[in-house]
């Protein structure tokens, strides 16, 4: 029974200075912080139960997600969380809608992370009063209440209502089964916590070593700043790792379109997978053109964790542009908006290999990864999740990761609360950790 009325939304700025490690580096992003802006939701309900929800940045920023949210907050605060849900697709719409705030977007950057960390939190109150986590409340939702949080506006040419009902009622069918797969083995993952950019071959060679040990078969290496550089440390990753296991390279946007192509030919000799976010996110013809000519070395285009949209989404798959999409609990529209690009995925049989890593995206997304196997793809061929082994430390219902694999969460909600003191110590600016940091800058 969903209950309760917002009473209070309070958001902080919560930074790790990650970037002292060079943990997060890649070609574009050099030096990051991984960030959140943290949102917390209190209702007048008896339970006293609280919805948490994030939206990642990289440090410097935060403050103006977080001046988004509060901007927000009109919306949220004083409303039925029973409303709410009754009608999602009305909420989503009304948030993303704001006649004046939808200037500043529509539906895309800081208003959107705003808007993302906001129904994150609304998705973990209802959880908890479910008293399931995430997945298991979408796998057990009747399809037509999954699809009234669905906004299906400027995405009906390629998926109506209907279609997305039916895909739903299909993935009906097995579904026990998958779920058992699913609590039993887990989802499979690849990590990219060996291979970040600002990190030496010591460290790099030790981590594949121990990752190895662990039982890790893909892996994804940084690439984008230095063809020489990454000639030799992709040679030094495939010898390491061997013939048979996967390997996926990641140039996080660095490249033009002609200067992508003649990259990745250079680096074709290594064998990789995919090639993730070889040009600007937001150029769909590019992609395309890309993706075209990287067919013959059989090297597929990988993209989606900075997609504004469902919409931008829709015409990656309309063009043809990606053969693995990446989806981002936190950039797009929360649960509502990932949803319907599952939906679309599955449409378009294309698999979901979802971006994690920062603050929390492991912790969110494997829900949404799950949910998928379950209850829409019903495929696990070419599928992975990411993981990153950075922070979970900071989270009361950290991810659990078993023989390379994400293991269904069991706690109710969105897995998105943080520690009490973890956020204290990392609030910025006056938190423990950014006062020292700050005070030796000064110095």
């Amino acid at each position: 029974m969903v209950r309760g009325r917002i009473s209070r939304l309070s958001v902080r700025d919560v930074r790790f200075p990650t970037s002292l490690g060079g943990h997060g580096s890649d070609a574009m992003h050099t030096d990051p912080d991984y960030s959140a802006a943290y949102v917390v939701l209190e209702t007048d309900a008896e339970d006293g139960l609280k919805g948490y929800g994030i939206t990642f940045t990289l440090g410097k920023g935060t403050e103006v997600v977080a001046c988004a949210v509060n901007a927000l907050a009109h919306h949220v605060l004083n409303k039925d969380l029973g409303d709410i849900v009754g009608d999602f697709r009305g909420f989503y719409r009304q948030l993303t809608s704001d006649g004046q705030l939808r200037w500043i977007g529509p539906e895309k950057g800081v208003v959107h992370l705003a808007t993302a960390a906001v129904l994150n939190a609304v998705w973990d109150l209802w959880a908890k009063q479910e008293g399931k986590p995430l997945w298991k409340l979408l796998v057990d939702m009747d399809p037509r209440m999954l699809l009234s949080c669905i906004d299906f506006r400027y995405i009906t040419d390629v998926l109506t209502e209907e279609e997305a009902y039916g895909i739903l009622q299909k993935g009906q069918i097995g579904k026990k089964e998958r779920e058992r797969q699913m609590l039993m083995h887990g989802y499979p993952a690849y990590t990219t916590s060996c291979a970040w950019l600002g990190y030496s071959d010591d460290t790099l060679k030790q981590l594949c070593t121990e990752a190895l040990q662990d039982g890790w078969t893909r892996f994804k290496v940084k690439v984008g700043a230095d063809l020489q550089d990454d000639i030799r440390r992709c040679r030094l990753i495939r010898n390491m790792i061997g013939p048979e296991k996967t390997l996926m390279m990641d140039a996080n946007q660095r490249w033009d379109v002609p200067e992508a192509i003649e990259w990745m030919s250079k680096l074709a000799e290594f064998k990789p997978l995919w090639i993730e976010e070889p040009t600007s996110p937001d150029d769909i013809l590019g992609h395309a053109t890309i993706s075209k000519a990287l067919v013959p070395l059989g090297i597929g285009v990988a993209t989606g964790e900075q997609c504004h949209n469902r919409v931008i989404f829709k015409q990656l798959l309309q063009a043809k542009a990606l053969q693995f999409l990446q989806i981002d609990s936190c950039r797009l529209g929360s649960v509502n908006e990932n949803l319907s690009v599952l939906l679309m995925a599955k449409k378009f049989e294309i698999p979901v290999c979802p971006h994690a890593g920062g603050v929390g995206l492991c912790e969110l997304v494997q829900h949404l990864i799950i949910f998928d196997f379950i209850s829409v793809s019903a495929s696990l061929k070419n599928r992975m999740c990411e993981y990153v082994d950075h922070l979970h430390e900071h989270f009361r219902y950290p991810v659990t990761i078993k023989k390379a694999s994400y293991m269904p969460p069991k706690d109710a909600g969105y897995s998105t609360e943080m520690k009490e003191e973890s956020v204290k110590k990392h609030q910025y600016p006056d938190g423990e950790v950014w006062k020292k940091l700050l005070a030796a800058q000064n110095n």
